[in-house]
Order: C-alpha cells, then sequence, then structure tokens
C-alpha cells in the first residue's frame, strides 16, 4: 500500500493523539504533480486532487481541514464555528474534536506538529521563513502555542511548558535552501542566537537551516520536548525527488510542482 512510505512520526504522544506525513505516493495525478498532489492551488486537474484528498481521508480515517495558507501567522480554532464560510485563513490550526485532522499542506515549507503529554489538544502550523520569522518575534510557532495555552486556561487545565511536544516534519534542508540577507535579519534582528543558522555563501547570500531556526523558537517558548527533522539528509525535501514535492526544485523546471499533507488528530 502506498500509506507505507508515509511518515509516521516517531515521538512520545499518547496513543489517541494520531499522526502521518503525506509523500509523492498513492495518488491519481499526472505529472508534475504525480501523484498524491493534495494541493487545489498548484494547476493540477480538480477532479485528481478531489480523488487524491478522498484517499487520504479514507487511510487515515478521519477528515482532513485544509486551510487556505498565506505565509502568515493566524490560528484557525477547528473545533469551533468558523468566523466566515468557505476555507479557513490561517497558517496554524488546532482541535480538540476527535476525528478532525488538523492538516498543513507544503512542498519545502517545515510542518510542524503539537501536542501535549494528555492528548487533550492537537495543533499544527506551516513554517515558511515569513510565518516562522513573524514580526518583532512573534510568528506562526508563538501564535499556535498562545492559542493552545489560551485553550488550557479556559479549560481550566494546568499544562507546563514541559507537556507541550512538537514534531518536525520534513523540509527544505540546510544545505539547500539558499536566502539573503533580509531573511538572516528577520530572525537574527529578535534572536541573535539564531545566527548560528545560517553559513555565508558568495554574493551576500546565506544557507539557512529552517529546521534548526524553527526549534530555536520552540525552545524560546518554552518547548523543550521535540522530535523529527534535525537537518540531516533525509529529512530534505529537495534532495529526494522521487518522495518528496519541492518547489524550489521543481516550480521553475516543471512550471508547478504538487504538495504534501502534515495531519494530526485525536482518535
Amino acid at each position: 500500500m502506498a500509506e507505507s512510505d508515509w511518515l509516521v512520526p516517531e515521538w512520545p504522544a499518547p496513543a489517541r493523539v494520531k499522526a502521518i506525513f503525506t509523500t509523492r505516493a498513492g495518488g491519481v495525478s499526472q505529472a508534475p504533480f504525480d501523484s498524491l498532489n493534495l494541493g487545489d492551488h498548484v494547476g493540477d486537474a480538480p477532479d485528481a486532487v478531489a480523488t487524491n484528498r478522498q484517499r487520504l481521508g479514507g487511510a487515515i480515517h478521519a477528515a482532513p481541514v485544509f486551510l487556505q495558507q498565506v505565509h502568515g501567522v493566524a490560528v484557525a480554532h477547528l473545533d469551533r464555528p468558523a468566523p466566515a464560510p468557505g476555507v479557513p485563513v490561517a497558517d496554524a490550526c488546532l482541535s480538540a474534536e476527535v476525528g478532525q485532522a488538523c492538516t498543513i499542506m507544503v512542498a519545502d515549507c517545515l510542518p510542524i506538529l503539537l501536542t501535549d503529554r494528555a492528548g487533550r489538544w492537537v495543533a499544527a502550523a506551516h513554517a515558511g521563513w515569513r510565518g516562522l520569522a513573524g514580526q518583532q518575534g512573534v510568528g506562526v510557532i508563538e501564535s499556535v502555542l498562545a492559542a493552545l495555552r489560551a485553550r488550557a486556561a479556559e479549560a481550566g487545565e494546568s499544562v507546563a511548558d514541559a507537556d507541550w511536544l512538537a514534531w518536525l516534519g520534513p523540509c527544505i534542508g540546510p544545505t539547500a535552501f539558499e536566502v539573503g540577507p533580509e531573511v538572516q535579519a528577520a530572525f537574527t534582528d529578535s534572536l541573535p542566537a539564531a545566527q548560528v543558522c545560517f553559513v555565508p555563501q558568495p554574493q551576500g547570500k546565506c544557507l539557512a537551516d529552517l529546521a534548526g531556526l524553527a526549534r530555536q523558537r520552540l525552545q524560546a517558548a518554552g518547548v523543550t520536548s521535540m522530535w523529527g527533522n534535525d537537518g540531516s539528509a533525509d529529512w530534505c525535501t529537495v534532495g529526494q525527488a522521487s518522495r518528496f514535492f519541492s518547489h524550489r526544485r521543481d516550480a521553475g523546471r516543471l512550471g508547478s510542482t504538487g504538495r504534501m499533507a502534515a495531519c494530526i488528530w485525536l482518535g
């Protein structure tokens, strides 16, 4: 089965917390979206995307909730009435409802999955560099953690920082992510220690460690239990063309590429 190629997080989450990260395998889309493209905004045939999303839902026995991702910091509460009809415009989401899968689409950006050790809430965040950096040190990680902590307080629950768990999925790796000085400044201006995640290159460019930057931001926000992407080659979307979609690798060469999904839900 194609799902056997998907990644299942190895982390100490409670048994009721389920999570997966899809690969290219298992869909019906044609090149350059072959085959399990889950993005409906990249130029793929709508019927193929719909079939792929149905296959995802059937495989995980849950309902994936897709967002309109805009590289921002907004957080959608999927288990509450939506403020407006249609697809939520957000780059993070959370839920306490069984069978409702928080879903993030990526093709180089970093997906981050979150839960607490008791398995009361689950959340997912889309961390491209813009959303991760945010403004004045408040990015998508800080925003989704603030939302989770607010929900815990509303429920009268006490959740220590050490009780939050984070899993980082595949993304563009530190040997492939070349950026300009404005990206470096977006991080180092608010967190000088972020300098270690940038390696200088010719013409004023740098190689950036996106997963490393996320780990720094999580730790600064109090989350110390982090699993998944450690920056090694196995996690790099650019370097594994047969397994992962990559916008940076394929969009210019092929015109477009597909999207993978990171999903987390309560079973």
